[in-house]
């Protein structure tokens, strides 16, 4: 999908293609000097996370390094792809699993890890188990998931609410009936990133949901004709264009954009009630927003149902976790430093601490009681159940598509937000890519 969402946000550029290729060496990745490479996401905090766990294992093998490079989550997908199309990929590719990793491994591109996960049984079993589903195509194993397990949050400034006298949502009803009372207060009710058209897919993703329950969406990965007609999914897409009407994002939303991080700082500095985010917005919030979340101003929550919704709402989307898979192209050399790190670099103690420190829910088992220490412990834990009890599990859509269908399903996804095309044309639109 998109970032991020989830996950890295990053607020530094990234590098032309040209110079991307050229970081991974312009005769074939690591030719020269004999290290691995590996590209991920730049941004603060989750950056920092990164390069601590790449730099702890450098200096723990001096012989063997890895060079990392770092882009912005939108830039990174288009050069990612760019670089792997061309054979000149970073010995360690940094994803978010699903119809992408399917892609990749159909074509031969990434080493299937089957066999390696079952001589470092330690590893598979130290990582939560709802997080392999999205390392997994046609039951073989091509990416070790790392980083941290990321749920869609709806997050809520308790200072404006308090100001205007409301209390948090419920229900789909309690958002529509908030709208007025926040646009008459001159408070935007929702932040919006609505430029980098994932952020607007996370309303989506929660509102076939709860309105029709996951099999809708699960219709359409299943290749079911004309799945995205399904009843549920038109009052879905209808529902949100009726939220856009009532004026319930701030307006000018479709020109803001999440790398940014524009739409973290509206929700912070007051001038929005409300943000549908995942749950690597914390970190930035409490980087950014100076007393914001130490002040106890800042609420979040599981998306709420739709009355007569058909989904459970203890359901949850976005991001099992982060993903990890080696280049078939890398020489022998290059993939032996991959694995290791992938054994011994990755979500080790201080990573995972660091994760921790950060607002973040890192995907190894047995951390509760470093969650329940930490100064974050209360979002933590909520983020925690968010994403332990959830019936279901919905793997953020861009990603659990093919690029392709990901693409028109973004695109479409911004001319529902701007009005102009209807939930019929939607669901046409994208029934003619089931399957791509």
């Amino acid at each position: 999908m998109a970032l991020s969402r989830r996950t890295l946000l990053g607020m530094a550029a990234g590098l032309p293609v040209s110079a991307a290729l050229a970081a991974c060496g312009s005769s074939g990745p690591g030719k020269s000097g004999g290290g691995a490479t590996y590209w991920y996401l730049n941004g603060q905090p989750q950056e920092g996370v990164r390069a601590g766990a790449v730099d702890a294992f450098n200096k723990a093998h001096p012989d063997s390094e890895i060079k990392d490079t770092t882009f912005q989550n939108d830039a990174y997908k288009t050069k990612i792809k760019t670089a792997i199309g061309a054979g000149q990929a970073p010995t360690v590719i940094w994803g978010w699993g699903g119809g992408t990793l399917r892609t990749y491994a159909e074509a031969g591109q990434v080493d299937d890890l089957t066999s390696w996960f079952d001589q470092h049984p330690e590893v598979k079993q130290s990582r939560f188990p709802s997080s392999f589903g999205a390392a997994t195509v046609d039951g073989k194993i091509y990416a070790v998931p790392c980083d941290a397990v990321q749920p869609i949050v709806l997050y809520y400034n308790k200072r404006v609410f308090e100001k205007a006298g409301a209390e948090p949502p419920e229900s789909w009803d309690d958002i529509m009936a908030l709208v007025p009372r926040f646009n008459a207060k001159g408070i935007a009710p929702f932040a919006l990133g609505g430029q980098s058209r994932w952020t607007n897919m996370m309303w989506l993703e929660f509102l076939f949901d709860r309105i029709g329950g996951p099999e809708v969406f699960q219709a359409v990965i299943d290749g079911q004709k004309d799945a995205w007609s399904h009843p549920d999914a038109i009052t879905a897409l209808t529902r949100v264009q009726e939220l856009v009407e009532a004026d319930g994002f701030i307006k000018g939303f479709s020109s803001i954009t999440a790398d940014s991080n524009a739409d973290q700082a509206l929700l912070y500095t007051d001038k929005a009630a409300m943000m549908l985010h995942g749950a690597w917005s914390y970190g930035i919030q409490q980087a950014d927003g100076g007393d914001f979340v130490p002040s106890g101003s800042l609420g979040y929550m599981n998306f709420p149902p739709v009355d007569g919704g058909k989904g459970d709402p203890s359901n949850a989307v976005g991001n099992p976790a982060q993903y990890l898979s080696l280049s078939a192209k890398a020489t022998e050399e290059e993939k032996k430093i991959a694995k290791e790190f992938f054994a011994t670099g990755v979500l080790q103690d201080a990573e995972v601490k660091a994760w921790i420190d950060n607002g973040s829910v890192p995907v190894r088992v047995g951390t509760e009681k470093l969650l329940a220490a930490s100064k974050s412990a209360d979002f933590l834990q909520v983020n925690y159940g968010i994403a332990s009890k959830a019936k279901t599990f919905v793997q953020s859509w861009d990603q659990a598509l093919s690029p392709t269908a990901a693409e028109t399903l973004l695109d479409n996804i911004a001319k529902l937000f701007q009005l102009s095309v209807s939930p019929q044309q939607f669901a046409r639109n994208l029934n003619a890519v089931i399957g791509t």
